[in-house]
């Protein structure tokens, strides 16, 4: 894929995954940094259980991004919500 296929993947992905978490925080970068990430996360983990990762511009990257994009706001959620109780 190339820079803009990953930036706009990153960026529908981050909309999902900020979406499905509630997550409060805003800005366009933010946003695609964290669906990038998750496209990273999630590829690795679908690599991780022998299936192909994100490597081409199609609906099935989307959703994986997506997916990692979920798992990456909930631990950082997780994290956040630990330091706020001390």
């Amino acid at each position: 894929m190339g820079f803009f296929s990953w930036v706009f993947v990153g960026l529908v992905a981050g909309l999902i995954g900020r979406w499905v978490t509630r997550d409060q925080k805003s800005g366009c970068l933010y946003t695609v940094a964290i669906g990038v990430l998750g496209a990273v996360i999630g590829g690795w983990l679908m690599q991780a259980i022998d299936h192909k990762g994100v490597t081409e511009f199609g609906i099935r990257s989307v959703l994986v991004a997506a997916l990692g994009s979920i798992l990456l706001l909930l631990v950082l959620q997780a994290i956040a919500g630990r330091k706020q109780r001390r």
